[in-house]
């Protein structure tokens, strides 16, 4: 899945559920492994870490704030 696709999911996501989107991206992530879609899976992940990005309040130690 591409890069874009990714956030375009995180930011769906964030829209639907707002501070759960991680908890049920993260859930979407297990019940894909669970059912032995390891690729979903591993798409999952890299959506709950884009929500992640999206929800920070504050730049990591040592980022550059615009």
């Amino acid at each position: 899945m591409a890069e874009i696709e990714i956030w375009r999911a995180a930011n769906v996501l964030v829209k639907q559920h707002g501070e759960d989107a991680a908890i049920i991206a993260t859930q979407r992530a297990d019940a894909l492994l669970a059912e032995g879609d390891v690729e979903g899976e591993r798409v999952f992940k890299r959506v709950v870490k884009a929500i992640n990005e999206l929800q920070r309040e504050r730049p990591a130690e040592g980022e550059l704030a615009n």
